[in-house]
C-alpha cells in the first residue's frame, strides 16, 4: 500500500457514497493522470493529477503525518463545497493502486525510496498501457458523444439591452443572462476569456456554469456570437500588453459595445424581427427590428393659385436616422426600420436636404415646376406624392424627352467641329447660344442636358467661342473619336455629317496587285493599286516604327496603321532589302535574285492582295522550299546508297542553291554528317558538267588530311591536292590548281598565300568553308582572306553558326553572300543593336525570314533516331583547404588590383589583366600547381576525375578527357602512369599526320582506355566513336565548344550510350561560368529556330560578377 489505509477511509466518508462510487469507476476506468509526486511515505506525500471528467480538471492533495494537510480542485463542485470531490478521490485511489507507473514524465517524481512494489508494478507496464490507451480512447468518444447530447439542452439566455443618446447620437448595448433570474454581464472581456478558457463561474446564487456554447439556449446563439466578436476586441485592446490603445485606466468600456457602422449591420442581422429593450431619453420602449421601409413621405401641395408646397407627413427633425456600413435605418417609437436603396436614395436624400437647409417644407412657383419635373423629381421621383388631380393640372410644366442633333464636319485647319442642337419636340435650340437658350420659352430637363454636354467634354471636345460649336484640335482624340467614340454618339444621339466630314474617314492601308518577276536574273516588283500616296510613304513608315496608331494624310483623312499587314509588308520589303524610297515612288522595285525568298515570306503575310507570279519566280521559290525539294534530283549513284534521308535533303538543298547562283549555310549539328554532303554535291558536279572549275575547300588545319581521307574514300575519281609544303612548293601547287577538282587549303596558310592566289586571278566552282566559325570576327585576317577569293557559289560549314554574337553571324554570310545583310553598320543598327540590346521582336523576325532560306538546320535529336541516349551529369567537388585558401586569397587580391586598373585605364583597356586573372582562379580550381610552384597540397577536383576514370575503366568504358590547359594534363599523366592506366595526348603541338593515326588507334585498340585532348586542338574534326564516356575537367567560356568535344564521340556510328560528366568546383568562378553557358546555350537555337532571347558578350558587369 502507498497510501495509508485509515487515509482512504477518511477521504471517502468525508466525498460520500455517491462521490465515492464516481472516484472509483474514474479510477477503473484510466481516467486519472498523475502529474507530479513528492513521497516519502505512506503518511507524508504530495500528489498532483488530472482528471478527465465532463472536462479535464486538476487536482492536489497534500498528507502530512497521516493527516490530509490540504485537498482542492478545480470542478464546480468543490467551489460548491470547498470539501473532498470525486475527482480528488480518485487521484489519491489511482496512486494508491498504480503507484509512479502512471506519471506522465518520470522528471516529476521526488521520493526517498521506493520498494519491490514499483518493480512488479512496472513489470508489464507497456502491455497495460496499450490497453488503457485504447481503452480510454473509445470511452473517451462514448463520453463526449453523450456529452455533447446533453450539452446542447441549453437553459440560459441572453437578453440585450440598448441605450441610445439622442445628443451624442451615440448606441450601445449591454447584456444579461441567466435562465429564471437574470444577471446583468458586467465585464464582457472577462466574460469573453471564460468562454475561450471554458470556465466555471458562480455569478449569483441562482447563476453558475461552466462557460461553453452548448449552455445557451438556441435562440441566444447569434447574440452569443455577436457579443464574442466585439469583447474579444474589447479584451484586446484593453490588455497590458497593448497599453499603445489607451494612456490611462481602459480604452474601452467593458461593460457594454458602442454599435459603429459595421456593428449595426450585424446587429440587426442577429435580431431581426426580434423586440428589444432600449432606454432612449431616459424612458425605456420596446423596438421591434423590421426589414422594410418606414411610411415617410414627402407631398406636393397647392396651396393659391400658381404657389405650391412641398411638405411631410412626419416630423422633419424627429426623425432618428442611424447609418451602417451597408444599409442605413429609421427609429421610431416602436421600430427601427432597415431601408432599402430606392428608399435611401430618394426619402432619405430628401430629407437630408431639407435638414441641411433647416427647412419643413419648400415653396414654388408655376416657373419653377419645370425644373421640378426634370431636376427634382428625377431624382426623387418616389419620394414625393402628388395626386392625380394636381399632376392632370401641371403636367403641361413637365419638359418632352430631350433630343440631340450633332453636326458633324472639318474646319480649315482640319480641326474636328460639332454643332450641337438640343431638341424638345419640334423646338430646339444651340446650348452653347447664351442667346438662344434664354429666349427658349420651353420646359427643359436640365439634368439630361447636362449629362448630354458632358459626353462631349469628356470625349475631348472644346467650347469654340466665336463659332459657338464645339471643336475637337486634338489629332490623337480625332482618331479615338472616329474609330470608337462615334459609335457611342450614334447611339446617344441624331449624328449627321457633313460631306467634307465623310469624305475624310479613316481608312485601312490596301495593295491591290502586287507583280512579281524573274527577269535578267533580278527580281521584279511591280505595285501598281497602293492607296497610300507614295510621296508620303517615308513617314507613314516613320510613325509605323513608333508603333503609332495612325498617319494623318495631307488631305486630313487618317490611314489605320494597327494590325496592318501591308503597312508590315512594304516595311519588311524596305528594311529588308535596303529599297530606296525614290524607287519606290515608280511602282516597280528591281532587286538581286536572292531577295525571292525574302519575297515570298513577306507576300505570305498580305491577305486580299492578288499576287501575280512568272514562271521563273516559281520555279526558285519550290526548288528551294526545304519541304518541296525536287524528289528527281540526281545523286551520283557511288554515294547514293551511303547517305542517309536527311542527308540526301541536304545535298538537293545545296544543288538547288547552286542552280541559282546562292550561298547557303549547313548547320547541321555535329557529327550529322556535313562533309558527306558536301563531297556529294563536288562529286555531282564533275560527273554533270564540262569544262569544270576547280573548287576550293578551306578548313582548320587539324581537319585538311581528313577532308583528304574522306573525299578519297567515298569519291575517289575526284582529283585532289592538299596545299602544303614550304612557301615555294605551296605556290607551285596554287599556279597548277586547274589540274584538280578540289583544292584543300587551311585558313592558315590560305591567309599566307593569299596574294599568290590574286595574282592567279582564279575563279572557282566552289568556296567550301569549313568550321566557318573561324571567320566569326571579319576583322580577322582569316575572315579578310578568305573574302578575297572569286567563287561562283559559297558555302558555309558549322554545327554553331551564332557562338556569342549576330555580328559572327553577319561575317559568314558576308561570304556566302556578300552584301546580302548589307554592310555591317547597317547590319548592327537595323538588327543587332535591337535584338541584343532591346529583345525587339520584330526585327528579330525580320531578321530570321532573311537567313531562313540560307540555313539548313538539323539536329540530332531530329534526325538520328536510332542515335543511342547521352547523359549529362554535372559533378561538384568542394576545394580542400589549402585549396581554398590560396584561393580566397587570390580573389580578394585580384579583385581590389582589377578595381584599381579599370578605374586608372577604363575597362577596355584592362582586357589582359582581367584574362589574366580569370586565368589564375580557373587554374586554382583545377590544381594549384598550375599557378604555384612547388605546390604539395591536394586538389579535389583531381582527387574527383581520378576516380571518375577508374570507376569506368572498370565497368569497360574508353574515356575522353578535355582541359583547357594542356599543363593540366602533365599532372594527370603522373597519376595516370601511377596506376597503369594506358592513354594518348592529343594537342596543339600534335602533328597532323600524328593526329590520325591516334584517333584511328584509339578507336580500334581496347588496351587504350584514356584520350587526353586540348579542348580547342581536339574539339573539331576528330571521330572518336571509340569512346562513350566524356570527361571536361574544366568549363570553358563557350559552350559550343564543349559540345563540339563532346560530339567528337556522340556521333553517327556510335552505339553505346554516352555519358558526359561537367567537373564543377564549388563556390568558386567555376560555377559562375557555367551559369554563362546555360545563359548562352539557346544562343544559336534562338536564331535559326523559333526562340526569342538574345544573350550578347560578356560585358562589364558580368566580368565583376566574376569575382564576387
Amino acid at each position: 500500500m502507498l497510501v495509508n489505509e485509515n487515509i482512504i477511509e477518511e477521504l471517502c466518508a468525508d466525498a460520500g457514497s455517491t462521490r465515492t462510487q464516481e472516484a472509483k469507476k474514474y479510477q477503473m476506468q484510466g481516467k486519472v493522470a498523475i502529474t507530479k509526486l513528492e513521497y516519502e511515505d505512506e503518511n507524508n506525500f504530495e500528489l498532483h493529477a488530472k482528471v478527465f471528467g465532463t472536462d479535464e480538471y486538476d487536482t492536489y492533495v497534500e498528507v502530512k503525518n497521516g493527516e490530509v494537510n490540504e485537498i482542492n480542485c478545480d470542478c464546480p463542485d468543490y467551489y460548491n463545497t470547498y470539501g473532498v470531490c470525486k475527482h480528488s478521490l480518485a487521484s489519491v485511489l489511482e496512486f494508491n493502486k498504480n503507484g509512479f507507473q502512471d506519471i506522465q514524465n518520470s522528471d516529476n517524481i521526488q521520493k526517498s525510496s521506493i520498494g519491490s512494489n514499483s518493480k512488479n508494478a512496472n513489470k508489464y507496464n507497456s502491455f497495460h498501457q496499450i490497453v488503457k490507451t485504447l481503452y480510454n480512447e473509445e470511452l473517451d468518444e462514448i463520453d463526449s458523444d453523450i456529452d455533447v447530447e446533453l450539452k446542447n439542452k441549453g437553459t440560459i439566455k441572453i437578453e440585450p439591452q440598448i441605450i441610445y443618446d439622442k445628443f451624442t447620437r451615440e448606441m450601445k448595448i449591454e447584456f444579461k443572462i441567466g435562465n429564471k433570474r437574470m444577471y446583468k454581464l458586467k465585464n464582457l472581456a472577462e466574460f469573453y476569456t471564460r468562454m475561450i478558457n471554458k470556465e466555471f463561474y458562480k455569478y449569483g446564487d441562482k447563476l453558475e456554469f461552466v462557460h461553453t456554447k452548448e449552455v445557451f439556449e438556441e435562440n441566444s446563439q447569434k447574440l452569443l456570437e455577436f457579443i464574442m466578436k466585439y469583447a474579444e476586441v474589447i479584451a484586446y485592446t484593453n490588455s497590458s500588453a497593448n497599453s499603445n490603445y489607451r494612456y490611462y485606466g481602459k480604452a474601452l468600456n467593458e461593460s457594454s459595445i458602442i454599435i459603429g457602422n459595421t456593428a449595426i449591420d450585424e446587429l440587426f442581422e442577429t435580431l431581426e424581427n426580434k423586440t428589444v429593450l432600449m432606454t432612449r431619453e431616459y424612458e425605456k420602449q420596446n423596438i421591434q427590428f423590421v426589414d422594410k421601409n418606414p411610411n415617410m413621405e414627402f407631398s406636393l401641395q397647392k396651396v393659391k393659385k400658381d404657389e405650391y408646397i412641398i411638405t411631410s407627413d412626419f416630423d422633419i427633425f424627429k426623425t432618428t436616422v442611424l447609418k451602417g456600413k451597408e444599409h442605413k435605418y429609421v427609429l421610431t417609437d416602436e421600430k427601427l426600420y432597415r431601408c432599402n436603396k430606392e428608399f435611401e436614395n430618394t426619402t432619405l436624400r430628401l430629407l437630408k436636404l431639407f435638414r441641411e437647409n433647416f427647412l419643413t417644407q419648400i415653396s414654388l412657383g408655376k416657373n419653377e415646376l419645370g425644373e421640378l419635373f426634370s431636376v427634382v423629381l428625377s431624382k426623387v421621383k418616389n419620394a414625393i406624392k402628388i395626386d392625380e388631380e394636381l399632376l392632370e393640372e401641371i403636367k403641361e410644366y413637365e419638359p418632352e424627352k430631350l433630343g440631340v442633333k450633332v453636326f458633324l464636319d472639318y474646319d480649315k485647319n482640319n480641326y474636328l467641329t460639332a454643332d450641337v442642337r438640343l431638341c424638345y419636340g419640334e423646338n430646339e435650340f444651340n446650348p452653347l447660344n447664351e442667346k438662344e437658350e434664354k429666349e427658349f420659352k420651353y420646359s427643359r430637363n436640365l439634368i439630361e442636358e447636362t449629362k448630354a454636354m458632358n459626353i462631349f467634354r469628356k470625349t475631348g471636345f472644346m467650347f469654340d467661342v466665336k463659332n459657338l460649336k464645339f471643336i475637337l484640335p486634338d489629332e490623337d482624340k480625332i482618331y479615338e473619336f472616329l474609330t470608337n467614340d462615334i459609335n457611342y454618339y450614334m447611339k446617344k444621339f441624331e449624328v449627321l455629317a457633313t460631306e467634307n466630314f465623310k469624305s475624310k474617314e479613316i481608312t485601312k492601308p490596301k495593295i491591290g496587285t502586287v507583280g512579281v518577276r524573274i527577269e535578267n536574273n533580278l527580281l521584279e516588283i511591280d505595285m501598281d493599286k497602293l492607296n497610300i500616296d507614295l510621296n508620303q510613304l517615308e513617314d507613314v513608315l516613320k510613325k509605323y516604327k513608333l508603333k503609332k496608331k495612325y498617319y494623318r494624310l495631307k488631305d486630313g483623312s487618317f490611314l489605320d496603321l494597327q494590325e496592318s499587314n501591308e503597312i508590315d509588308f512594304i516595311d519588311k520589303l524596305i528594311s529588308g532589302t535596303d529599297v530606296d524610297y525614290k524607287e519606290l515612288e515608280s511602282r516597280t522595285i528591281r532587286l538581286p535574285v536572292n531577295r525571292t525568298l525574302y519575297l515570298n515570306q513577306l507576300l505570305k503575310e498580305i491577305k486580299g492582295t492578288e499576287i501575280i507570279k512568272n514562271k521563273e519566280y516559281k520555279n526558285i521559290i519550290n526548288g528551294l522550299d526545304k519541304n518541296l525539294l525536287d524528289e528527281e534530283e540526281k545523286i551520283p549513284e557511288e554515294i547514293e546508297p551511303i547517305l542517309r534521308p536527311y542527308q540526301k535533303t541536304g545535298f538537293k538543298w545545296l544543288k538547288t542553291l547552286d542552280k541559282y547562283k546562292f550561298g547557303g549555310i549547313l548547320a547541321d549539328d555535329m557529327g550529322l554528317g556535313k562533309t558527306i554532303q558536301i563531297i556529294s554535291i563536288l562529286l555531282d558536279y564533275k560527273q554533270n558538267t564540262e569544262n569544270q572549275k576547280t573548287s576550293i575547300v578551306v578548313s582548320p588545319s587539324s581537319l585538311s588530311l581528313n577532308w583528304k581521307n574522306e573525299i578519297e574514300k567515298f569519291a575517289p575519281e575526284l582529283k585532289i591536292k592538299v596545299i602544303r609544303g614550304t612557301a615555294l612548293e605551296r605556290k607551285e601547287k596554287i599556279e597548277h590548281l586547274e589540274k584538280y577538282d578540289v583544292i584543300i587549303t587551311s585558313y592558315d596558310l590560305l591567309k599566307r598565300d593569299i596574294d599568290v592566289y590574286k595574282e592567279k586571278k582564279y575563279n572557282f566552282k566552289y568556296i567550301i568553308a569549313d568550321e566557318a566559325q573561324y571567320l566569326k570576327n571579319n576583322a580577322t585576317k582569316n575572315a579578310k582572306a578568305i573574302k578575297k577569293l572569286n567563287a561562283e557559289t559559297r558555302f558555309a560549314l558549322t554545327g554553331t553558326p551564332i557562338e556569342n554574337s549576330l555580328a559572327e553571324l553577319w561575317s559568314i554570310f558576308d561570304l556566302i553572300m556578300p552584301g546580302y545583310l548589307f554592310s555591317y553598320k547597317e547590319f548592327k543598327s537595323a538588327y543587332e543593336m535591337p535584338i541584343v540590346k532591346e529583345e525587339n521582336r520584330d526585327a528579330m523576325e525580320k531578321l530570321k525570314m532573311l537567313i531562313e532560306p540560307f540555313v539548313l538546320r538539323r539536329t540530332k535529336k531530329e534526325v538520328l533516331t536510332e542515335l543511342p541516349e547521352k547523359t549529362i551529369t554535372v559533378l561538384n567537388n568542394e576545394m580542400e583547404e589549402e585549396q581554398k585558401n590560396i584561393y580566397l586569397s587570390y580573389l580578394v587580391q585580384a579583385k581590389q588590383e582589377l578595381q584599381d586598373e579599370i578605374t586608372t585605364n577604363g575597362y577596355e583597356r584592362s582586357q589582359i589583366k582581367i584574362l589574366a586573372a580569370l586565368t589564375r582562379l580557373r587554374q586554382i580550381c583545377c590544381h594549384p600547381g598550375l599557378f604555384i610552384e612547388d605546390y604539395n597540397g591536394g586538389s579535389s577536383k583531381l582527387d574527383q576525375c581520378m576516380e571518375i576514370i577508374e570507376d569506368g575503366i572498370t565497368a569497360g568504358h574508353k574515356i575522353l578527357l578535355f582541359s583547357t590547359y594542356t599543363s593540366m594534363f602533365e599532372i594527370i599523366e603522373k597519376e595516370l602512369n601511377n596506376r597503369n592506366i594506358k592513354y594518348f595526348k592529343l594537342t596543339g603541338s600534335t602533328k597532323v599526320d600524328e593526329r590520325i593515326e591516334l584517333v584511328d588507334e584509339f578507336n580500334q585498340n581496347k588496351e587504350i582506355s584514356v584520350f587526353l585532348i586540348s579542348l580547342k586542338a581536339g574539339g573539331t574534326g576528330l571521330n572518336l566513336i571509340g569512346a562513350d564516356m566524356v570527361i571536361h575537367y574544366d568549363p570553358w567560356w563557350n559552350l559550343s565548344a564543349e559540345n563540339q568535344a563532346t560530339d567528337r564521340a556522340y556521333r553517327i556510328g556510335q552505339k553505346n550510350n554516352v555519358q558526359v560528366y561537367k567537373l564543377i568546383t564549388k563556390d568558386s568562378i567555376e560555377e559562375k561560368i557555367y551559369e554563362l553557358q546555360q545563359r548562352k546555350a539557346e544562343l544559336t537555337d534562338n536564331m535559326l529556330n523559333t526562340q526569342t532571347t538574345f544573350i550578347n558578350k560578356l560585358s562589364k558587369d558580368d566580368i565583376m560578377n566574376l569575382f564576387s
